[in-house]
């Protein structure tokens, strides 16, 4: 019976896997804007401080916490349409996420400066909102597509590689929409970010669209009857499951440190590597090892337990990271150098990038056996929102050492920085990822319950609760 039932939910095919894949490359057309772009953007063109940045990405998160399970459970609740559970609300919400991602790079440049932060607030959050209303029923789908564990963590490979695709436009953009100016400084050009944005836009629309019509829901999955008090019970049973207390902790930070340095990077090659042509290479260098392991991620996590092995790659990566930080102690820095150690860490770091996400289905499938879980939705706009909170520790990781040494855009265009200065920000650039890759090694090695035991007992309950 057990195999009965795996067998019929199961069997997914290459398309169904470039059609998963479609979902993330669409959204990270877009969230990549607010990764590599957004902030410089706010600083040195609309001449936002740092501070009014940071402050509104925390209001911002504070919204989410309130309207992300909201749309889980409305999800959660839904019936079931003839697209499916999860499926249509990537059709419906496509245009609308696109238009919201060009409408936070509009030109108000013209408006007084209560009218300005007044539009990035409501463009941002709004933004956040429609982008939630497609992630949660998009990271829900691995769900339904199969319920086999090894297919499963093809699923996260393939959507890691599309998430991979879907960065590099924004990192293009952040390298290439410079002007320079008659005294041979650079400068942000608004036309060029416009165009950019508007051009990365669309193609989301596209990808998103390509998912849609290529996945397929195999899972049989009802929705949640209404009950009092029953979004309460969730939120209860979810903060007290470990593993999945520890993945989205561990998710958190690695966002954080993937957002810390794509929009860090904008600022450091552009003052202190006086290089903001290359500013896209640091990400690129982390992600070109993915290429290879991708190959051999799943298989080698299947072999010797993902827990496992990403933990010890975050453990590689964090230690690289020390280097640079001691060398530069040493007076040893170079463009070079720094980009050598973002291929080295980007090894490490690989292994997470591609199977963070069958690490958190693990823990939502964990969560239905144990406590009785069927809210996926539920889950993942919970899982979700601690992926948000990873945005705004990077904001402020960014932007807290862009206080701390008077970073201010609009007087930079006449004024360097001082070499202190410069010193402090290299310094930055290094200590915060070491930091926060040793954190997520620590989650995943001793917090982490999930290891390959486990989860092999694991699938057997999973297999046995689908006829129930």
């Amino acid at each position: 019976m057990t195999e009965s039932n795996i067998a019929r939910t199961s069997g997914i095919r290459l398309k169904d896997k470039i059609g998963y894949a479609f979902g993330d490359l669409a959204s990270c057309l877009v969230f990549g804007l607010t990764q590599s772009v957004l902030n410089k953007y706010y600083t040195d063109v609309l001449e936002i401080s740092v501070l009014h940045v940071m402050i509104m990405t925390i209001i911002a998160r504070i919204w989410d916490a309130i309207n992300d399970p909201i749309w889980g459970r409305i999800i959660d609740r839904a019936k079931v349409g003839k697209d499916g559970r999860y499926r249509r609300w990537i059709k419906v919400f496509s245009l609308p996420v696109a238009l919201a991602a060009v409408l936070m790079f509009l030109d108000v440049r013209g408006m007084v400066p209560a009218g300005r932060l007044a539009w990035i607030y409501i463009t941002y959050i709004l933004f956040g909102m429609l982008y939630t209303c497609i992630n949660i029923p998009y990271g829900s789908l691995a769900q339904v597509i199969t319920s086999d564990d090894k297919e499963r963590s093809s699923l996260s490979v393939f959507r890691s590689i599309g998430s991979t695709f879907g960065a590099m436009p924004a990192m293009v953009l952040a390298s290439v929409c410079y002007v320079t100016l008659a005294d041979g400084t650079k400068q942000m050009d608004y036309k060029k970010v416009f165009i950019g944005v508007c051009f990365i836009a669309a193609l989301s629309v596209i990808f998103y669209l390509l998912c849609y019509r290529l996945s397929k829901e195999r899972v049989e999955s009802k929705p949640e009857p209404a009950k009092k008090g029953a979004s309460s019970e969730v939120i209860k049973a979810l903060l007290k499951s470990r593993p999945f207390m520890a993945v989205c902790l561990a998710s958190m930070l690695y966002l954080a440190a993937q957002m810390f340095g794509q929009g860090y990077n904008t600022y450091l090659f552009h003052y202190y590597f006086e290089k903001p042509g290359l500013t896209m290479l640091p990400t690129v260098f982390q992600y070109l090892p993915v290429a290879v392991v991708m190959f051999f991620a799943t298989k080698l996590g299947n072999k010797f337990g993902r827990k496992e092995v990403c933990s010890f790659g975050m453990l590689i990566a964090a230690v690289f990271y020390i280097i640079l930080f001691l060398l530069s102690l040493m007076g040893v820095t170079s463009v070079w150098l720094y980009l050598l150690a973002n291929l080295m860490a980007g090894i490490g770091t690989a292994f997470l990038f591609l199977l963070v996400w069958v690490l958190a289905t693990d823990a939502i499938d964990y969560n239905r056996v144990t406590y009785g879980l069927k809210d996926e939705a539920t889950s993942y706009a919970f899982y979700s929102f601690m992926r948000k909170l990873g945005q705004t520790v990077a904001t402020v990781l960014i932007n807290v050492p862009l206080l701390r040494i008077g970073y201010n855009g609009s007087e930079l265009k006449t004024e360097g920085l001082s070499a202190s200065a410069l010193k402090t920000m290299y310094n930055y650039s290094v200590m915060i990822p070491a930091v926060l890759f040793l954190l997520v090694f620590i989650l995943l090695k001793f917090v982490y319950p999930l290891d390959k035991k486990r989860i092999d007992k694991l699938q057997e309950e999973k297999e046995a609760s689908l006829a129930n």
